[in-house]
């Protein structure tokens, strides 16, 4: 499920959060964190999601912030109850960096959750949570929301796909594309999921991905996708062979580039610095393949928060790559590809159920 755009923020008024946790010290903590805010309002809290049911209609929340472990009612069943009669309502899970988390978690972005931070093991210090709590889920909360200062995204108009749609003689013009190149982030699970399986098991490209993830999930991700999808779905270990036929998720935590050698080409794995606060960034894929394929790709951006990626479509597209760009409406947060098309870098800009559509003109399997 989509939710709305984002919702703009009028000056004097503050995101509502209402804060969901078994836990009276992690409550606190959140609290806490967030109000130091002054764009952030906890109107409530809740031990439990039977009682953050029941308080939703008094506090009338913007966003809820989610726990998966809880008595009586946990986080999954309250997101499927929670799901049928508030979906506009912004749901942040907090998982814990652990293979049943990663599980629970990707459970959770697919029952509707919109984005989940990771619960830190041994702070060491209130401090130093605190901190973690403001720089991972304030952003997260705010990027659902136009803030006063920040001017609202242009409208896209229904026409806008098609006064943009690349003609044929300029598609002609395009470099023949030899590899499908995508970055994605908040919303990337459920986006991926959509369109992934619909690819034919005969597609001519070889597939390269970047999910901003952490370990294990990205893993996990990787096996759900292949179960659904009709290519092989693996998380790159580096050193595979690019070819035609599966699809290479970049690890958590490591950047995955692409690499010449001899006639073949091979993607490795490497944590050198965070681009963009990111790792696996989009920006260090797309920038090796346009040292290895030039212009020969074609290279989508999903919806996402910030603007990882920019960079390696900028490099992209000077060299005559196919660019395309999620729109607005589909989105669940149009950071990236709102970068991306705002810089008047997208040949085009489309909804989420024309992407595939799209991928398969440009590779000549229209």
């Amino acid at each position: 499920m989509i939710r709305s755009n984002k919702r703009t923020l009028q000056p004097g008024e503050r995101i509502r959060v209402l804060v969901v946790d078994d836990s009276v010290v992690i409550r606190r903590l959140v609290t806490h964190a967030l109000e130091e805010d002054p764009l952030i309002e906890v109107v409530g809290t809740a031990s439990n999601g039977a009682i953050a049911l029941q308080r939703i209609p008094q506090f009338n929340p913007d966003v809820m912030t989610l726990d998966i472990e809880m008595p009586e009612m946990d986080g999954l069943e309250t997101l499927k109850r929670l799901r049928a009669d508030n979906p506009q309502l912004r749901v942040i899970m907090f998982s814990t960096l652990s293979e049943r988390g990663a599980a629970v978690t990707m459970e959770a972005l697919s029952l509707g959750a919109d984005d989940y931070v990771t619960k830190a093991s041994n702070e060491g210090s209130l401090d130093r949570s605190m901190a973690r709590l403001r720089g991972e889920l304030v952003p997260k909360i705010k990027q659902f929301f136009h803030l006063p200062a920040e001017p609202a995204s242009p409208v896209n108009r229904p026409e806008a796909a098609a006064e943009i749609k690349t003609t044929l003689a300029l598609r002609m013009m395009k470099i023949q594309p030899k590899v499908l190149v995508i970055g994605v982030s908040t919303g990337g699970p459920n986006a991926l999921g959509a369109i992934l399986p619909t690819l034919p098991a005969d597609f001519p490209l070889p597939i390269l991905l970047v999910q901003h993830m952490p370990p294990m999930f990205t893993r996990l991700l990787a096996e759900r996708l292949d179960a659904s999808c009709k290519l092989a779905v693996h998380e790159a270990q580096g050193g595979e062979e690019v070819a035609a036929g599966k699809i290479l998720i970049a690890p958590g935590d490591y950047h995955m580039k692409t690499v010449r050698n001899g006639l073949s080409v091979q993607v490795c794995i490497d944590q050198t610095a965070p681009e963009n606060s990111c790792r696996p960034a989009v920006d260090a894929l797309f920038t090796s393949v346009g040292q290895v394929y030039g212009g020969a790709a074609i290279a989508v951006i999903l919806t996402g928060m910030g603007s990882d990626g920019l960079h390696g479509v900028r490099i992209l597209k000077k060299q005559g790559a196919t660019i395309l760009a999620q729109d607005e409406a589909t989105s669940v947060v149009w950071g990236m590809p709102g970068a991306v098309a705002n810089a008047g870098l997208a040949d085009m800009v489309l909804p989420l159920d024309r992407i595939v559509p799209e991928i398969l003109s440009a590779a000549g399997r229209a």
